[in-house]
């Protein structure tokens, strides 16, 4: 997240309102309800994850171990278990 000035973006009234209640401090504004974005979607590593995840499923139906498998994705037998069982 990156910090904006408020005197770059908010009126001088809403400004003056503000410190009220907040001097020299941080306010976190949350996005709308509507506008809001799910874990992963606004960098992508939720795709980059799933591809994982297929590619992982598509070796151990090949016949590579689940053993081989954590070796090669750096995961634990569990993790890779997890995704091979999933749904």
């Amino acid at each position: 997240m990156k910090y904006v000035n408020a005197n770059d973006i908010l009126p001088d009234m809403l400004i003056e309102e503000l410190q009220k209640y907040v001097q020299a401090g941080y306010i976190y504004i949350p996005v709308k309800n509507e506008q809001h974005k799910s874990w992963g979607e606004l960098s992508g590593y939720r795709k980059e994850l799933a591809r994982r995840n297929k590619a992982i499923i598509e070796e151990y139906r090949r016949g590579v171990s689940i053993e081989k498998l954590a070796d090669k994705y750096y995961l634990s037998i569990y993790a890779i278990r997890k995704i091979i069982y999933q749904k």
